[in-house]
């Protein structure tokens, strides 16, 4: 085997590998005489077929065995001989005119790493912002349950509804006088003021009694989902079968009771425990923003173009799927092509703080142990059907990328406290707005990626893009990481050369198919609303 350096350009490398004939014949005639033993043909004895009969039943797959294998090794060889740290699986690709019985000649072209500087780790202060969860956040927490458990008792005949009430209605839609499919309903129990219908329906049930009908004058959103129904108008004919006042919901035992618990005390400090636990997660957002703008300030070396790509198309694609669902589409992606090369610089930023947090984590010893790696995929298989656990338990402990994607939020945060753990930190108490005032007030980002991100995440909040870009874009804060990997010192994993390997099993498919009903067409926003 003998393998060529042709091109070492900054972050870039390629080689030319060739394979002699000889080498790939010898490793056929070593699995033909394996394999002879077993090899079963009408008219000899079982271990006693020829081996030219065996090369002419099965030659042509035993020498893609052969190719595939060894072009494999020669990948390998070539990485480990000069000391290669792959940024992203190697481009392999086997000459056009091989045939057997000719040299095998292979290119193979791949990113590497950059070396990372040592970071410095040592100056880095913070603040803890932290927030009590005082008396009142708890009895506001504690109502909004209380509200949520309210019973309505049926009002006398000549009530007449008012905003709080619940309504309960028979009603048909019609658009130019004609019924709509799904526009019929029975029984359907509406809380005026909840927002639970479309503009305006809920409004013109105020004053409504008991037996009463009226026609309900409304137009439908222009993003209405049901598209024949979006920004027509429509008249409902309803029927008020009974009108019903909200009860008053005491906080008591007994409502903590009806809760399963058993007493308001218990309630009580599970509400606070709640709050406490969301207000540290504030905290911390804001102390991991302000850790990784103090790394990306002080650090500053080249990264893969390929990586940084990887990340930017993945940013560029939520966007657009964003942008598709505003009112003027059009508009949106035109926003967002202002702001293209403003992306792409996020895109580094997040692909050099992946390397960082990477570099600190193995330098550091930090590492997801194999019991926390069980628990990772035991928590993932779960969005699976029960006889599909095990085999998407299979797939990630046999796909190295599948297996990063998974651990690297872990590994992050395990980074991140390990930084926490080596900053001088200052305490300063803040109310709840003050905190999130903070939080927003940081630069618009996104998350970092290392070198075996697979990009799918899409955690915590999503910030509003930059000028006019989508209402929700996709790009979170630029220093809030989601998906620094632990294997910057590891090379890409089994590089298949696009002509000769075969192709691996995909992972299994999403078991819970997507089962969104049909959209119905009655007054709710998006569906009709169930009978109480």
């Amino acid at each position: 085997m003998q393998i060529v350096e042709t091109l070492n350009e900054g972050l870039k490398r390629a080689y030319t590998i060739t394979i002699p004939a000889q080498d790939l014949e010898a490793r056929v005639d070593a699995e033909v005489k394996k394999i002879a033993p077993q090899v079963r043909m009408p008219g000899f004895r079982p271990g006693k077929v020829p081996a030219n009969l065996i090369r002419k039943m099965h030659g042509e797959s035993i020498h893609a065995d052969a190719l595939n294998a060894s072009i494999q090794e020669s990948v390998d060889k070539a990485i480990r001989d000069n000391n290669l740290r792959p940024a992203i699986q190697p481009s392999v690709d086997l000459n056009e005119d091989y045939a057997q019985g000719l040299d095998a000649q292979v290119k193979m072209a791949l990113e590497v790493l950059p070396q990372v500087p040592t970071p410095s780790i040592d100056s880095i202060t913070l603040e803890r912002l932290i927030v009590e969860p005082g008396d009142e956040a708890v009895t506001e927490a504690l109502q909004r349950i209380a509200d949520g458990q309210k019973s309505y008792t049926a009002a006398p005949k000549t009530y007449k509804a008012k905003d709080g009430d619940q309504v309960v209605i028979d009603f048909e839609g019609k658009v130019d006088g004609v019924p709509f499919e799904g526009g019929k309903g029975e029984g359907m129990a509406v809380v005026i003021g909840s927002g639970q219908l479309i503009p305006g329906f809920e409004d013109q049930l105020v004053g409504l009694k008991a037996n009463d009908e009226a026609v309900i004058n409304v137009t439908f959103p222009t993003e209405y989902g049901a598209k024949d129904l979006a920004g027509k108008a429509a008249t409902f004919d309803i029927v008020v079968g009974e009108v019903k006042k909200p009860g008053e919901t005491k906080l008591d035992d007994d409502f903590a009771k009806s809760l399963g618990l058993e007493s308001l005390e218990q309630l009580t400090g599970l509400i606070k425990g709640q709050l406490e636990q969301e207000l540290g997660g504030l905290t911390r957002t804001h102390m991991k923003r302000r850790l990784l703008d103090q790394l990306a300030e002080s650090h500053d070396f080249e990264v893969p173009p390929s990586m940084v790509e990887a990340e930017f198309n993945q940013i560029w694609a939520q966007l657009e799927q964003e942008a598709a669902q505003e009112e003027d589409a059009e508009s949106a992606r035109a926003e967002m092509e202002k702001d293209r090369e403003e992306y792409r610089s996020i895109a580094v930023r997040r692909v050099r703080l992946g390397l960082l947090l990477s570099e600190i984590g193995q330098a550091n010893g930090v590492e997801v142990s194999a019991q926390e790696m069980n628990m990772l995929i035991a928590q993932a298989a779960q969005q699976y059907r029960q006889e599909d656990r095990q085999r998407f338990a299979e797939y990630i402990r046999q796909t190295p990328m599948a297996a990063a994607q998974l651990r690297a939020p872990m590994y992050e945060d395990k980074v991140v406290d390990f930084l926490f753990d080596k900053a001088t930190i200052t305490e300063r108490t803040v109310t709840r707005e003050e905190l999130e005032a903070a939080i927003e007030a940081e630069e618009d980002g996104g998350h970092v990626h290392g070198p075996d991100c697979g990009h799918d995440h899409g955690h915590d909040e999503k910030p509003k893009a930059k000028k006019a870009a989508p209402k929700k874009a996709a790009v979170k804060k630029e220093a809030e990481t989601e998906a620094a990997p632990e294997a910057a010192e590891k090379p890409a994993k089994k590089a298949a050369p696009k002509k000769a390997a075969a192709k691996k099993e995909d992972a299994p498919a999403e078991a819970a198919e997507d089962a969104k009903p049909a959209a119905k067409k009655a007054p709710a926003k998006k569906a009709a609303a169930k009978k109480d």
